[in-house]
């Protein structure tokens, strides 16, 4: 079912600094998935909290270049902005250490953010911003506030150890859509006690028993699988020669979605998504530019 088409796309949650051994780069799955909706024609903002320091100046200021709306970042007087230590491994995988009580984790419900959760058409939160309660709490209320046609992409990530089955369990609850790999298929199945013989089985089982929407399992290189109340959809991937994999995932989120709310049947959008998941690994970093002949091009099919 297609969504309301003209309201504000939110990243909300973790901001935060990649850090590299040649530099650093801004990222956060939902700053990630804002940039790439931007990039396909949707207003965007990401709804998260920097320091008052260089980085987070800096933050505010690559964002706002990247024709992000940064309204809705807080300025945090006590905590630093947040960095991730990062390292590539030989396939393109990266490895994280994420350091800790960034201001991020102290998101605060204000005015604006309850005007932005009412404007909202989607929102993309994860189990990383969570891991403090204070912006667990903060992201729940946003959750909570959104209007009845706004699409909530959850994005699990279950690679750190800031997630308890409770978590899992409430954020589903909240969500209208889930992404997610294989292994954190498996392993939510196993924490939510759903029976099920294969991946298709779990998704399935998700989207009885939280009345999900959607639910996306990621596979890397090997495509992707698609589950919805109308059926199931298996996508085998696009070749792609790999420079990293850093925000893959976030890229194929947000095309997943954009595509979905275009009104695309189910295999168009596995189809799209992974295109574009394929596109980003070929470029340095998560939010690469593109020009609009090549969006065009990735998007093609979707109304």
């Amino acid at each position: 079912m297609p969504h309301t088409q003209e309201r504000v796309v939110v990243g909300l949650g973790e901001l935060i600094w990649d850090l590299f051994p040649e530099g650093r780069r801004l990222g956060g799955a939902p700053s990630n998935f804002a940039y790439v909706s931007r990039l396909l024609g949707a207003e965007a903002a990401v709804a998260s909290r920097v320091g008052r320091d260089p980085l987070g100046a800096e933050a505010l200021e690559r964002l706002a270049r990247a024709g992000l709306s940064t309204r809705y970042v807080q300025r945090d007087p006590a905590h630093p902005t947040g960095t991730v230590r990062v390292v590539v491994g030989e396939g393109g995988e990266p490895r994280y250490q994420v350091n800790e009580h960034s201001a991020w984790d102290y998101l605060e419900w204000t005015h604006e953010w309850a005007e932005l959760a009412a404007r909202a058409g989607v929102v993309c939160f994860g189990t990383l911003g969570q891991r403090h309660p204070a912006a667990r709490k903060t992201i729940t209320r946003f959750l909570e506030a959104t209007g009845p046609a706004a699409l909530r992409l959850f994005d699990v990530n279950l690679r750190h150890s800031f997630f308890t089955p409770e978590m899992l369990a409430r954020s589903l609850s909240l969500a209208d859509a889930v992404k997610l790999n294989e292994e954190e298929l498996s392993a939510a199945a196993r924490m939510l006690s759903l029976r099920a013989p294969d991946a298709l089985g779990a998704a399935r089982a998700l989207v009885e028993h939280f009345g999900l929407e959607l639910v996306a399992v990621t596979r890397g290189a090997r495509g992707s699988l698609l589950v919805s109340r109308e059926g199931a959809d298996e996508h085998p991937g696009f070749p792609a020669r790999v420079v990293d994999t850093i925000g893959c995932g976030d890229a194929f989120g947000a095309a997943l979605v954009h595509a979905r709310r275009h009104g695309a049947p189910l295999g168009l959008c596995n189809e799209v998504a992974n295109r574009v998941g394929a596109w980003v690994a070929t470029q340095a970093g998560a939010t690469p530019e593109a020009d609009p002949a090549l969006v065009a091009r990735l998007f093609e099919g979707v109304g």
